[in-house]
């Protein structure tokens, strides 16, 4: 069994990570701040770190050097909101393996976590790049963009997310409790129209494929 430590401090969050990972057969660490994640044995028994960048008592890109010092084989996957780009560049410089901008699809993530897990560490940068595909869509999960014949399409992070989750349950129907939950991150519907928004958003974007709505159901991905 894989064993993944995920260093975050939003409670909420470390929770549904747990959750997520331990149902799809992983052995889960929680660790809500970095001296936690930094525990003596913490670097040499696990397979992959999940960490934040925004910590309590210290910063992630410190968790992360801290953790190659004692294993500099060690995989990290950094999944933060941070959006400067020269964070974002300096983690995967100084030894990240990944990094995944909140907000995420939970289908994405586990795509990736699985990537890294599998993959031997001498890999090339060109083995980097995965993709999902269906319905006549690629989306390039390294560069986050949406591909149709050939040209990218720029997509902001939740209509990625919203595109990632629809594609990864082609071609089931995807509630929009669900779509709420695993794309926004609510156990909740708050009563807006914040998935009519995004999908409608997306919808304009895509010219191959469809998001057809189920009435009284969902919605789901097909092609046209």
């Amino acid at each position: 069994m894989n064993r993944v430590l995920i260093v975050e401090d939003e409670p909420n969050l470390l929770l549904l990570l747990t959750r997520l990972l331990t149902a799809e057969g992983y052995a889960v660490t929680p660790a809500p701040d970095g001296r936690s994640a930094l525990q003596p044995g913490n670097s040499t028994e696990f397979d992959l770190v999940i960490l934040d960048l925004m910590l309590p008592d210290m910063s992630g890109e410190d968790v992360l050097r801290e953790l190659l010092v004692t294993r500099p084989e060690i995989k990290v996957l950094v999944l933060s909101s941070v959006t400067d780009l020269v964070r974002r560049v300096g983690v995967l410089d100084h030894g990240a393996v990944d990094f995944l901008a909140k907000p995420f699809a939970n289908a994405e993530l586990m795509a990736r976590i699985r990537t890294r897990i599998r993959r031997p560490d001498h890999q090339g940068g060109n083995d980097l790049r995965r993709h999902l595909t269906g319905a006549g869509l690629q989306l390039d999960l390294e560069r986050r963009e949406l591909i149709i014949n050939g040209r990218r399409i720029d997509l902001s992070q939740r209509e990625f997310a919203l595109l990632a989750h629809l594609l990864h349950r082609t071609p089931a129907v995807c509630t929009r409790q669900e779509l709420l939950s695993e794309v926004w991150g609510l156990g909740f519907d708050p009563g807006s129209n914040v998935v009519d928004v995004c999908m409608r958003r997306l919808r304009a974007k895509l010219t191959i494929s469809r998001i057809e709505t189920v009435r009284n159901v969902g919605y789901r991905l097909v092609a046209c």
